[in-house]
Parts: structure tokens; C-alpha cells; sequence
């Protein structure tokens, strides 16, 4: 960004306080307000954030609000966490940062406010910088680092952001899990002490924990109501959250790249950009702090965010490496029959001289295996224009395998550390190749390039990325600069995204890795979306999704029916209640339909067009979610509302399967009180409908009251079952 351009602009109040102009800045987005004080000669700091000031509240602020370093930095206050710590030259650990001048610049729907920052003796540079969107009420937060000492810095610490959070009864929201088992929400009351989240995969950083918060600050978390704060960290690599409560008034958190064995020696005139710090304010609960992160994601990071998913078949679970060319014209023709849009043929396509016949070989060499596809991608193209869906094909286009002619010509673009031995991951021979080096990059880029001019109707990339990084060494940094290898990883990552968007901007492209191990802001302004988890399994889906639903819109959570037993757990779950669940994210299928009976055919296809129905509410509408899983009641339940408050549709699932048991009511939420709405049942089985089918009730009403929902379904008995839900469909009477 070309700060030069920048026009000094005063916000707030100015007031002369000895011999510093006491300088008041006021990041404010439609509904929140983050106030610093940032005096020229001073230090910059923290006084506010929360709701909207008005101008009144504005000029009186400094005397209402404790104020707290808002880039605290590590030398003359040893004691306390900071957020950035170096070295300089001549051993110096200590910096000690006043303003030099604040500027502001509009850049479309955001305001840009970069407060530039000096050491007092050093000429050691940081601007701290903040986006305040004005159509979303997000604040993005992040650092700019450079220096002109005659030798490097070494940055020791770098986070992107701070935010001191006042005690009380604040309890935090964040998620962790592992493969299968991702975005499980964990709810807990901060105490004194450290509280550190962290990941050091090396590539993929939301499988065991996520770089997003929500802070309740006034007691246990509600979904609709209190006072929330939101936190995302926009990094595909290693993060580290800090959250410390010490001896003060304040919890006071840190977030940024993980600087451990990352250390970074900073030369002359570079400039270090930490990733952005994505900060949200609700005082409409969690829900709220949701829709605000669900908003400004489909606005402004996510790749066609506001542009309605097509539904799919992936044929990962139908047939796994088994890749022919009868068996994927025959999912095409299934899934087109059944109103799909898209079919996507996944791992096991490829390889010359090493076919791809399981996880062990192959990965580096993308080219067709002749032997499965005769007819080449050509012949896929062909049957799926004869069939009416669009095409997508999988890639893992930055790993190898030690078995592959792409090792055996290039072992030296793998990362591995000098004097050892490869680690070796997934088959035993996967490989992670080292995208710091420029040659890899334009490696990895070619593998979407060389497709998608070979073949440029295919529609949709699934990318995926199967292993950690298992070694720390970069054949391509120097000896001396190796505890850059993760961050230069990343770099090279990006760099590689923003050349296919620059060629290939219309493209579909999923992140996935191991499932859900790449969910994160770093790398969705490139993806269309992402793969929740390779768990399919339709009631932990429930639970996966309700967390990661959090921080991500249903617009970029693939969730897919698969078959019973399921793949994963082997638990059998009625289609029907596998239905319900996938239709709550991107609609897509896992399974073989050859292996489906006609009867499971037909309730697919009509789930299909009904999602076809519903598709703009839930992938661009507002989510409220009504009743938690986490809570052991028996039943989870959401709802999405179209942003006009016409068209809404509300989620109900039986999570727990008991005799004469009592489930709650479940009152809905987000709907206009006096707008009436017609109730009408989707994907029903039942014999007879719903007392209500087709009744219309006051949104007063479903607010207040909810509506009674059978605990079973009416059913011949030999179709009977343990499981229950339902999928209801609200629509405007005008």
C-alpha cells in the first residue's frame, strides 16, 4: 500500500497538554468504535472499544477509560507480555516507540488509519495500522515493521495486534479438535494466568486448534444476547494466541504468527507486514459476533463470497482411488439426475510411471494415468457436457512423494534439513516441497496453470494438502536465515494463490487439507470455500459445524450426505437426517449412487431442488443459532434469515434418543415481528403433514413461542428410526 498518498486527517478531540498535542483517533465502523490516544512525541494507546460513540461520549472518553500501551513493546517494561520484542545490532533488546503522525486514507468501503511509530533513539520503524470496513462491522488490525540500522534487526516477537479486555465475568469461545473431529467448541471462564492457543503444523493450522476467539464479556456465553468480542486471525501458517490475566484490571490479548523457531532477521528498508487481525463487537451475543464475521467474509475475504455455490458429487467416499473412466461418467450421469451441478473426481487420476493406485506414490506427477482415463480429461469434459453438470478435479499440488518422478528429478525442492534424512509423511513417502524457493512456486503454480489452459472448462479445483511440516529445514535459505523457512513457506503460498486468482479469477477453488486443517482467513481471499472435515458422519457433523460456524458462512462449509454405515464412525444414519444436516452448509454429496436404491435417489433429488429454493437464505443470510448441542438437551437448532427478513429457514435436529423424553421448545429468532410467515416443510417423510404445514404465523410469535416440534416421525413402521429432524422453511405472506 503506497502510504505516501495518504492525506493527514484528525480525528476526534485535539488538545494541547504540555508540550504534546494530545491527539484522540477514532476507528469506527457502522456500529463500533475503537478509540486510541496517539499524542506526536507520545505513546500510542489503547482507551476503547465497544459499541459506537457518539461525539458527546468521544470528547470525554480519555477520562472514563483506563488506557493501556496499544502496541506494547518489549525493554523499558520487562515484566509484562508485549507485542513486539527485537534485537538490534549492537545487542540492545529494548525499544521504546512514540508517534510520529497519524494518516487516514479511504479505499472503497473501508477506512485505512496507519499510526507511524519511532524508536526514541533507534531508526527502527512501526506502523500500526487498522482497516475499519464501513458496509461490516469489522476492524482489521495489523503491523508494519522496517528499520535503517546499518546491520539487521532480529525481530523476536511480531504479533499483529493487541487488545486489553476488562475483567469481569468473561469467559472465552474457541474451537480445537484433531483429523475427523475439527471445530469443537470449547466454552470457558478466564482466570489468572496464561492462556495460549497456538499451532505449529507448518502447513495446515485449524486441525487441533483455531487462530479465532469470541470473548463474552458479561458471563456465560449467550448465542443472542451480551456483549461479545470477536477475534480472527488472518494467517495461513503459525499462529500463537496469548491471553494473559496478571495482577491488574485487564485480561490483555495478543495474537500473530507463531514466533517460535521463527525468529526473523529483518535487513535494512524490508519491511515485515504481520498478518491482519480481524476484530468484531456485538452486543447481540455470539450469533451477533457471528453474523458480523459472516458478513464481512462474504464482502470482502472470501473468494465470491456473494455468489451462491453449486451443488456437487464428490467421488472421494463412492470410489476412492479407483478412478475409471465407465465409473465417472456414471456419477456424472447420477448426480445430473438428480438435479446436481457439478461433479468433482477426487484423488487417484494420476501418474505415468508411477499410477496413483493408493496414498504412497505419484504426488509431483500430474499428468492423466492413460490406464484409468483413456479418453484423457478430454473424455471426462465431453461427459460431463453431455450430461449437463460442470467438472472439477482434485489436486495436492504442494506435496510429493518420494515415490514419484518429480523427486527423483528435483529431491532438492522438498524441505529437509541439512545433514538428515527426509522425514516422511502420509503413506509413508509423502514429502512437503519447500515453497520458499521461487522455482517450487512456479512449479506448484503450473500445476493449475498447465490444467486450466489444457483444459479451461474445468469448473472447480479441490486442493488439498495431506501433511505437517515434519522437518525444520528449507534447501533454498540460507544456513543463516533457516528460522525463516515457515514464514518464507506462506509467503511463497500466497504468492502462488495471487497468480491463479490474477489468471484464473472465476475458478472454484476448495482448500482442503486432511479435511478441515486450512479453515482460516489466510487463505480463504483465494478459496471459494472450504472441507469441513473428512468426518462425514451426519450427527457429528452437527457438532463440527455449529463450531465452525462461528467464524465461517454457510457459503463456505462443504457438507456433504455420505452413505450408512458412514465411512468414518460406521454409525447408520437414516438419509433423511443426513439430508437435513448437509442442506445447513454447501450442499454436496459423498457416495456412490449407484449403491443407493431408487427410493434414497428420489429423496435426494428432491432435497436438490428444494435446496435449490433455499440456497440464497442460508449461503447469504444472517445464521441465529437457537440451541446448542454443546448443551446436552437432547436437540440442536439453527435458523438463517434472509437480510430483507422474508425468507428464513430453521434447522431442528435430535441429537440424543431416549423414551418419554423431554426436549425443549425451541423459539426462533432474527424475523420481523410483524411480518407474518407461511411455515412450510422441507424434505418431509412423513405420512401426514405438520399440524402447521402451510399455516402462517406472526414473526411476534415464532419469536416468543417457537413452534412444537414432533420428537419422531410419522412413518410406515418398518421405516422407523432413532433419529428426527426437520428443516423448515419460512416465506413472507404478503
Amino acid at each position: 500500500m503506497n502510504f505516501k498518498k495518504r492525506t493527514n486527517f484528525l480525528f476526534g478531540v485535539l488538545l494541547l497538554t504540555g508540550s504534546l498535542l494530545a491527539q484522540n483517533v477514532c476507528v469506527s465502523t457502522p456500529k463500533t468504535s475503537l478509540v486510541l490516544s496517539a499524542p506526536e512525541g507520545g505513546t500510542l494507546r489503547h482507551l476503547y472499544y465497544g459499541n459506537r460513540l457518539s461525539e458527546a461520549d468521544l470528547q470525554n472518553i480519555s477520562a472514563a477509560e483506563a488506557n493501556h500501551a496499544a502496541y506494547p513493546e518489549y525493554g523499558l517494561n520487562a515484566p509484562v507480555e508485549t507485542a513486539l520484542a527485537v534485537k538490534h545490532a549492537d545487542g540492545n533488546m529494548t525499544l521504546q516507540l512514540e508517534v510520529l503522525n497519524v494518516t487516514t486514507e479511504k479505499e472503497g468501503n473501508a477506512v485505512t488509519t496507519v499510526v507511524a511509530l519511532k524508536d526514541k533513539v533507534y531508526p527502527f520503524f512501526v506502523n500500526v495500522c487498522y482497516r475499519a470496513w464501513q458496509d461490516a462491522d469489522v476492524i482489521e488490525s495489523w503491523t508494519e515493521i522496517s528499520h535503517q540500522e546499518k546491520k539487521p534487526v532480529v525481530l523476536n516477537q511480531f504479533a499483529s495486534g493487541y487488545l486489553p479486555i476488562r475483567r469481569g465475568d468473561v469467559w472465552l469461545s474457541h474451537l480445537s479438535g484433531s483429523w475427523a473431529n475439527e471445530g469443537v467448541l470449547t466454552q470457558e471462564p478466564l482466570t489468572p494466568g496464561m492462556k495460549v492457543i497456538k499451532n505449529k503444523d507448518g502447513v495446515r493450522n485449524s486441525h487441533t486448534d483455531h487462530a479465532e476467539v469470541m470473548f463474552s464479556l458479561d458471563g456465560r456465553p449467550q448465542e443472542n444476547t451480551g456483549n461479545v468480542i470477536g477475534a480472527a486471525l488472518c494467517y495461513s501458517g503459525n499462529y500463537k494466541l496469548r491471553i494473559e490475566t496478571h495482577d491488574d484490571e485487564y485480561h490483555h490479548f495478543f495474537a500473530g504468527i507463531n514466533e517460535e523457531n521463527s525468529t526473523y532477521s529483518l535487513k535494512k528498508d524490508e519491511l515485515f507486514r504481520t498478518p491482519e487481525l480481524a476484530l468484531t463487537y456485538s452486543n447481540e451475543g455470539l450469533s451477533g459476533g457471528s453474523r458480523n464475521f459472516h458478513r464481512w467474509a462474504r464482502l470482502h475475504k472470501l473468494a465470491h463470497g456473494t455468489t451462491p455455490r453449486k451443488i456437487l458429487l464428490n467421488s472421494w467416499e463412492g470410489v476412492y482411488f479407483d478412478i475409471n473412466q465407465q465409473g465417472m461418467d456414471q456419477m456424472m450421469a447420477d448426480i445430473a439426475s438428480m438435479g446436481g451441478e457439478l461433479f468433482v473426481m477426487d484423488d487417484g487420476w494420476f501418474g505415468d510411471k508411477y499410477p496413483r493406485k493408493n496414498d504412497s506414490s505419484s504426488l509431483g506427477d500430474w499428468v492423466v494415468d492413460k490406464n484409468k482415463l483413456p479418453n484423457g480429461i478430454e473424455g471426462l469434459l465431453s461427459d460431463a457436457k453431455k450430461h449437463g453438470v460442470k467438472f472439477g478435479i482434485w489436486i495436492e499440488p504442494e506435496m510429493a512423494n518420494t515415490t514419484s518422478e518429480l523427486y527423483e528429478k528435483h529431491p532438492d525442492w522438498v524441505l529437509k534439513a541439512s545433514e538428515r534424512d527426509v522425514v516422511l509423511g502420509r503413506g509413508g513417502t509423502q514429502v512437503v516441497l519447500d515453497l520458499a524457493n521461487p522455482a517450487v512456486q512456479d512449479f506448484v503454480f503450473g500445476v493449475v496453470d498447465n490444467l486450466m489452459t489444457s483444459y479451461p472448462e474445468i469448473d472447480y479445483i479441490k486442493w488439498d494438502a495431506n501433511m505437517s511440516v515434519q522437518n525444520h529445514g528449507s534447501q533454498y535459505l540460507t544456513k543463516d536465515n533457516q528460522s525463516h523457512m515457515y514464514i518464507e513457506f506462506h509467503r511463497g503460498f500466497e504468492k502462488i494463490c495471487q497468480r491463479i486468482r490474477a489468471k484464473y479469477p472465476d475458478l472454484t477453488i476448495q482448500a482442503c487439507a486432511s479435511g478441515g486443517g486450512r479453515a482460516n482467513y489466510g487463505v480463504l481471499p483465494y478459496f471459494d470455500e472450504f472441507w469441513v472435515s473428512d468426518n462425514t458422519d451426519a450427527l457429528q457433523r452437527v457438532y463440527m459445524q455449529w463450531g465452525t460456524s462461528y467464524f465461517f458462512p454457510a457459503i463456505a462449509m462443504a457438507s456433504h450426505i455420505s452413505a450408512a454405515p458412514n465411512h468414518q464412525t460406521f454409525r447408520t444414519i437414516p438419509l433423511k437426517y443426513r439430508i437435513d444436516v448437509a442442506m445447513s452448509g454447501r450442499l454436496g454429496m459423498e457416495i456412490q449412487p449407484k449403491n443407493m436404491t431408487e427410493e434414497e435417489k428420489a429423496l435426494c433429488k428432491n432435497a436438490i431442488a428444494e435446496y435449490k429454493t433455499i440456497r440464497p437464505v442460508v449461503q447469504l443470510g444472517d445464521i441465529y443459532r437457537l440451541l446448542s448441542p454443546y448443551d446436552k438437551q437432547g436437540v440442536a437448532s439453527l435458523m438463517y434469515v434472509a437480510p430483507e427478513k422474508d425468507k428464513a429457514v430453521f434447522y431442528w435436529w435430535k441429537t440424543e434418543h431416549f423414551c418419554n423424553q423431554h426436549l425443549p421448545r425451541v423459539k426462533m429468532a432474527g424475523l420481523c415481528a410483524d411480518k407474518q410467515y407461511r411455515v412450510h416443510e422441507l424434505n418431509r417423510i412423513d405420512n401426514v403433514p405438520l399440524n402447521y404445514e402451510g399455516k402462517s404465523f406472526s414473526g411476534a410469535y415464532l419469536m416468543a413461542n417457537g413452534l412444537e416440534i414432533p420428537y419422531n416421525h410419522k412413518v410406515d413402521y418398518h421405516k422407523q428410526n432413532d433419529y428426527s429432524s426437520r428443516v423448515l422453511y419460512l416465506e413472507e405472506v404478503k
